[in-house]
């Protein structure tokens, strides 16, 4: 794939693995989330490329059989990547999008089968009328330039607002297809009849997938998987173990990532390691709530997750990378976080990366290629990709 000769030479610099700011002050005698050992993450040199600019607030990309990229942007608009250029010409057929403020269109994925069927599925707001909105997921067929036969195949309980929208899918191991969605107001990610503030596990026709953990239990919704998630704006596979792992948005404080385990209940709004905007705490523990492998206080704004499992930076094998939207506890700028695990997943050290372009980062992907992909959020969003130094 041919891109743009606008390269960035970076030497990312580290962050504090432990004793951030405001975090001993949220954490219960045992420091969730926080890194056991004093090791810090190796600086690894790298040159990040502009691949493309002039997106508006793209959201997600999928990388296509013949190397060309699709990218969602916020206001409705699926575009193009082909030969390292944006297409000007957006692909027609996308849903309309109530698209204020954080909400618009998002998550992009492919069918596991796509060279063969071409079916491409989309999570966007859905203007339900009666200033009411509602988290969606749609499938249609990439024909061409073209979107055909797009249908809206799971439509969340509405609400009024235009926060708390943020949807993720990824494949499963089981070849299910899990899909986050958000609730960062009242109590609907606690309420088992609302598929809000849950992570969801369907088949790929977007109906309840066979053996979820709530599946004939009276009042819960079926496509239930797990539940208590504030605003998830990230979700990968683990390679190594098969789990499914969220990132979410805390409030003030409490970002956090956790690895999914069948009918668990993470916490939100009982439990968090953050604070409510007016500032009283929120209790940190609660009998029967999951807690977080990994939290951040002050808080990083996570977005797009990735575990990195190429071999064009060895060093980085298994490990995550999460778009950060804010400068969090490195009181600086938006970066790409790197977060270094164990053997057991326990956390052991943080690198913060593309910290010099000031951007917020909020889509991350490994590319086919074993380079990493990063959408910049701004009016002016870019595309980059990352490369060894030389």
């Amino acid at each position: 794939m041919k891109c743009r000769a606008r390269v960035r030479v970076v030497l990312p610099c580290l962050l504090a693995c432990a004793g951030m700011l405001g975090t001993l002050s949220l954490a219960p005698p045992q420091a969730y989330g926080q890194p056991k050992g004093a090791k810090k993450a190796a600086p690894t040199p790298t040159h990040a490329v502009i691949m493309v600019s002039g997106l508006w607030h793209p959201w997600s990309l999928a990388f296509l059989p013949d190397g060309d990229l699709l990218v969602t942007e916020r206001n409705g608009k699926l575009r193009l990547v082909h030969d390292g250029k944006l297409d000007p010409e957006p692909i027609a057929g996308v849903p309309p999008v109530h698209s204020v403020r954080l909400s618009g269109l998002m998550e992009i994925l492919l069918h596991p089968q796509f060279a063969q069927n071409h079916v491409v599925y989309l999570t966007y707001t859905k203007d339900i009328g009666k200033d009411l909105v509602a988290t969606t997921l749609a499938r249609g067929r990439l024909e061409g330039h073209e979107l055909v036969d797009v249908k809206d195949i799971l439509v969340c309980d509405p609400w009024a607002g235009d926060g708390g929208s943020g949807s993720r899918l990824a494949w499963g191991k089981d070849g299910m297809l899990y899909m986050t969605t958000g609730a960062s107001n009242g109590n609907a990610a606690q309420e088992p009849g609302s598929l809000r503030g849950k992570v969801l596990r369907l088949r790929d026709d977007g109906t309840a997938a066979p053996g979820n953990p709530f599946e004939g239990h009276a009042g819960y919704k079926a496509e239930i998987y797990t539940m208590g998630h504030r605003n998830s704006l990230g979700l990968a596979l683990n390679p190594v173990t098969g789990e499914m792992w969220n990132n979410e948005n805390g409030p003030y404080g409490g970002d956090e990532i956790n690895i999914l385990k069948p009918g668990g209940n993470y916490g939100w709004p009982k439990v968090s390691f953050g604070r409510e905007y007016t500032g009283p705490k929120i209790p940190n523990f609660g009998e029967g709530m999951i807690q977080p492998i990994v939290f951040w206080a002050p808080s990083i704004a996570p977005s797009g997750m990735a575990f990195y499992t190429g071999d064009r930076f060895p060093q980085w094998k298994n490990n995550v990378f999460v778009g950060a939207m804010l400068g969090g506890a490195a009181q600086g700028y938006p970066h790409l976080e790197r977060i270094v695990f164990d053997q057991n997943w326990d956390e052991t050290a943080r690198q913060s990366l593309l910290t010099e372009i000031r951007q917020r980062i909020r889509d991350v992907r490994q590319g086919p290629d074993g380079l990493l992909y990063v959408l910049t959020d701004e009016e002016n969003g870019e595309l980059i990709r990352i490369e060894p130094a030389q």
